[in-house]
């Protein structure tokens, strides 16, 4: 395992506000979305927030299968793992409070106690990275 890789890769990570996020759909196709990541964790972990309602989270219960890619400059993190819906009130409240401003935005009917406010966990078993001209994929 390429240590300095992963250093840069963590890096790049940090400088994205935004990343495509992928479901399987009930037909067995990939479904991409764009989502803010608001919490991470090395390229292990990210947590992200979505509609309750909406077709990720339609998926996700179904088939936690998911993808990741993060992209900047020409670089880029792809890592594939599994998505959790998050239903531990204690770890929403927390990333709710972290980010107030702009979950708020979109959780109008009562912030952290909207029914529609759901956060996502992504735990990710395979990065495949590419920074610089270097190109390894490996096992988390």
């Amino acid at each position: 395992m390429n240590k300095k890789l992963i250093e840069n890769a963590e890096k790049l990570l940090t400088k994205c506000n935004v990343c495509s996020v992928a479901s399987v759909s009930e037909k067995g196709y990939p479904r991409i979305c764009l989502l803010m990541p608001l919490k991470t964790n090395g390229i292990k972990e990210f947590w992200f927030s979505t509609g309750a309602n909406g077709t990720k989270v339609r998926h996700f219960k179904c088939n936690e299968k998911s993808g990741v890619t993060f992209y900047d400059g020409g670089d880029s993190v792809t890592l594939t793992g599994d998505m959790k819906i998050v239903t531990d009130k204690k770890v929403k409240d927390d990333l709710y409070d972290r980010w107030s401003d702009f979950l708020g935005r979109h959780f109008p009917d009562g912030g952290k106690d909207d029914p529609n406010y759901c956060i996502l966990h992504f735990i990710a078993d395979e990065a495949t990275i590419y920074i610089d001209g270097a190109f390894e994929t490996l096992e988390i």
